[in-house]
């Protein structure tokens, strides 16, 4: 008898649930994919929990350059009042940048050590502008060289190298 409860019990909550009222539709349009911050261009900046990466959207960056002169100046009182600020301190510079490979060029000796937030500020900023220049290539997959006129080399180093220290 328990079993003939059961089942009964099953076979009226199927009925319920064909008869919900909620009627069959076919195919919606919902216009393009989601687009935008993720893949712009963004800005790293230090906290006290390492780097984070800020969207910069009202600001059109045309070449690694532009990055650089964005990243040389200090964060907006909104990030700052979130504890964001910015290490790098360049004078002269020139950023270039062909597929996965990026090289800064620096007037003078480099003031880091290149296992810095500072370093890693440019490193990071560098490499998710380089790859929203060029679509085809990723994030993670760009290494950034620091040449100063003066000094040794420093790299190449990846973002990731600096994320999460």
């Amino acid at each position: 008898m328990k079993v003939r409860q059961q089942g009964v019990v099953v076979a009226l909550g199927m009925i319920a649930l064909m008869g919900c009222g909620v009627q069959p539709t076919g195919v919606i349009g919902a216009g393009e994919p989601a687009s935008g911050l993720t893949r712009g261009i963004r800005l790293y900046y230090v906290s006290a929990d390492g780097l984070r990466g800020v969207p910069v959207p009202d600001k059109e960056v045309k070449d690694l350059n532009g990055a650089l002169k964005l990243l040389g100046q200090d964060p907006s009182r909104a990030y700052q009042r979130d504890g964001l600020t910015s290490l790098v301190r360049l004078g002269g510079y020139g950023a270039t940048g062909a597929g996965t490979r990026v090289t800064v060029r620096i007037d003078g000796p480099y003031g880091e050590t290149g296992h810095d937030l500072g370093t890693g500020q440019l490193v990071c900023t560098l490499a998710r502008t380089q790859s929203v220049l060029d679509p085809k290539v990723r994030t993670d997959d760009v290494e950034v060289t620091l040449r100063p006129s003066e000094g040794a080399v420093l790299g190449p180093f990846r973002c990731a190298e600096f994320l999460n220290r």
